[in-house]
Order: structure tokens, then C-alpha cells, then sequence
């Protein structure tokens, strides 16, 4: 009898192990689910609440507050036109401007530097990338501003735009304005201010070349010696190697760092509100003051009220609405070429 109760006993006390082992998964699992949960609230409550927020804006002017390009707090009508286009456009040449460098960055550290060189370089881009924007915007404001103003400006307008002269019809046409009407259209410019969409999105290019650089520089790391050794070996040059070998490698995560970049150019706030000139008028030309709706919202806000502190939030909801759309085709092309790498 007591040799029986001996043996179910380490049966008994196992088996209540296995309930309460399968208890603590269960909790751990729901736990883990909440705090995947949690961002799907937070990200569903930021969307509500400046949609909420931006409702009276959307009731009043309708599909009209997209496509508006007029602002005016004194007879309260507002468009959404212009910060929309200001954002998209800096964003853009941000990425213009920081996807080629950054891609010269990370193949110089991965293949072409000295190792003494390397750790330096390396540590200098992550520093960068740690700066607060508002530094890149001081720099922006008080430096690079008037040496754009003053040295750069002048010579977009002579050799890629019209030039106004010192009497009416004496302006000067380049040559490339002659021959391209929309390089006149994009350099042509009577502010004499520095700030605009232009110096913008170089200085947002400054900012995000740490990060795609950065991702970049580590992607390129893990591509198999082997691998590159074997394409020198059959006398590839640096750049074949980087081209047919190391991109087609790393090209989901280089993408991936890429839209990193992207998501932070769009949303991007003092950077911009100081550099821009935020001028809230439609313009085609690049050297023209212009306005984000990241600067619109950082400028008004604290003095908005009624139609147009609800007209802000709908330009909030926007930048929601473009960033999502930004990420979603950022997946979209993920997922294709990865579909592409498993056929």
C-alpha cells in the first residue's frame, strides 16, 4: 500500500507541474498578446483622435480642404494643399539627396576603407545620428541658410532659371530654362530670403544620412566573404562586386533603411520650421519659401482656436494618412521582392 502511494505521488506532483507550467503559458502568451495589442491601440487612438479633432475642418470644406491652397485665419478658410505639397517635396528631395550618399558611405566602410579607419567613421555617423533635429535646424538657420543664400541661390537662378533683371524684360533666361520651361519654373526666384523647400530638404538630407547610411553600412556586413572573394577572384572591380553581389544580397533591408530615413524626413518638425521660410503659398519653384505640416502645426497651434486648431488636427490626420500609405508601399515592395527571392 505504501509502495503504491510512493509511486503516484512523483505522477501526482508531475502532473500538477504540467497544469501549472500550461497556466503560466497561458498567461505569458496573453500578456505577450497585450503588449502587441497595445500598439494597435495606440495607433488606432493617435488616428481617432486628430480625425475627431480635425472633424469640424472636414464637415466645413469638405474634399475642398485637400485641395486648397489657400490659408487665411483672418476670414477663416483653410487648405490643406500646401503643407501637404511641402512635406512630400522636401521628403523627396531628402531622399534625392541621402539614398546616393548614404550608399557611397556604407560601400566605402564595408569595402574600400582601412580597418583604422572604419571604427571612426563608423562611431561619427551614429554621433550624427543622435543629434536632436532642433540642432540640424539652428545649423541650418544660422549657417548654412545665408552661404546658401549668398553663394548657391545666385547660381541656380543664372544657370538653371530666369534671372530678373534691372529693368522690366531684361531678365536673364539660362540656357537650360530655354531649352527645359520647368527649370526655369523650379529655379526661378525673387526671395531674397534663404529658407526654402529646397534648403529644406538638403538639410533633412544631413539628418537622415546617418540613419540610412548606418543601416546600410550593417546590412552590408552580413553578405558572405565568400561570396565577394569569389567575384574578385573572377576579376570583378569594387563596384561590380557592390552591385551584382552585395545589393542584390541586402536590397530587402537596404529598402527597409531607406523608408527608416523616409519616416523620419516626413515627420519632422523643427528642423523644418526653421529652414522652410513657412510661407503658406503655392509655388512650383524649389527656391521659394514654402511650408510642412509638421511646421504648420508646430507655428499655429499654440495660438489656434475654433476652425483653424481643427483645421490643424485634419493636417495632423493627414500626416498620419501619408505615412501610413509611405509604410504600406514600403511592405508592398518587401513582400514582392521577396516573393521574387523565393521563386
Amino acid at each position: 500500500m505504501q509502495a503504491n502511494e510512493a509511486a503516484v505521488a512523483p505522477a501526482i506532483a508531475q502532473e500538477q507541474r504540467a497544469h501549472r507550467d500550461a497556466r503560466d503559458d497561458r498567461m505569458f502568451s496573453w500578456l505577450l498578446m497585450g503588449c502587441a495589442l497595445l500598439v494597435l491601440v495606440c495607433l488606432v487612438g493617435a488616428a481617432g483622435a486628430t480625425l475627431w479633432g480635425g472633424r469640424e475642418a472636414f464637415s466645413t470644406f469638405g474634399w475642398g480642404f485637400l485641395t486648397s491652397s489657400e490659408w487665411n485665419p483672418t476670414d477663416d478658410v483653410y487648405g490643406a494643399l500646401v503643407p501637404v505639397f511641402g512635406t512630400i517635396i522636401t521628403s523627396f528631395i531628402a531622399l534625392l539627396i541621402a539614398v546616393p550618399v548614404s550608399f557611397g558611405i556604407a560601400l566605402y566602410l564595408s569595402e574600400v576603407a582601412p580597418p583604422w579607419l572604419r571604427t571612426p567613421v563608423a562611431s561619427a555617423i551614429e554621433l550624427l545620428a543622435g543629434i536632436p533635429s532642433i540642432i540640424y535646424g539652428m545649423w541650418g538657420l544660422f549657417v548654412f541658410v545665408p552661404f546658401f543664400s549668398d553663394h548657391i541661390k545666385p547660381l541656380l537662378i543664372r544657370y538653371l532659371g530666369r534671372e530678373a533683371g534691372d529693368t522690366p524684360g531684361s531678365e536673364h533666361v539660362s540656357w537650360i530654362a530655354q531649352h527645359l520651361p520647368f527649370m526655369g519654373k523650379l529655379f526661378n526666384s525673387e526671395n531674397l530670403f534663404g529658407g526654402s523647400v529646397l534648403t529644406a530638404g538638403i538639410v533633412l538630407a544631413v539628418m537622415i544620412i546617418p540613419f540610412i547610411s548606418s543601416v546600410m553600412r550593417e546590412v552590408f556586413q552580413t553578405v558572405p566573404t565568400r561570396l565577394k572573394e569569389s567575384a574578385y577572384a573572377l576579376g570583378s572591380s569594387t563596384w561590380e562586386v557592390a552591385w551584382d553581389i552585395v545589393l542584390p544580397y541586402t536590397r530587402t533591408a537596404v529598402i527597409g533603411g531607406i523608408f527608416l530615413g523616409l519616416g523620419r524626413a516626413l515627420g519632422e518638425t523643427m528642423a523644418v520650421t526653421f529652414i522652410i521660410g513657412n510661407k503658406m503659398k503655392l509655388s512650383p519653384s524649389l527656391l521659394d519659401p514654402g511650408a510642412s505640416i509638421a511646421s504648420t502645426i508646430a507655428n499655429q497651434f499654440g495660438e489656434a482656436a475654433g476652425l483653424q486648431k481643427s483645421s490643424l488636427m485634419a493636417l495632423a490626420f493627414l500626416l498620419f494618412v501619408v505615412t501610413f500609405i509611405v509604410l504600406l508601399i514600403a511592405r508592398l515592395m518587401l513582400r514582392r521582392l521577396a516573393q521574387k527571392e523565393g521563386r
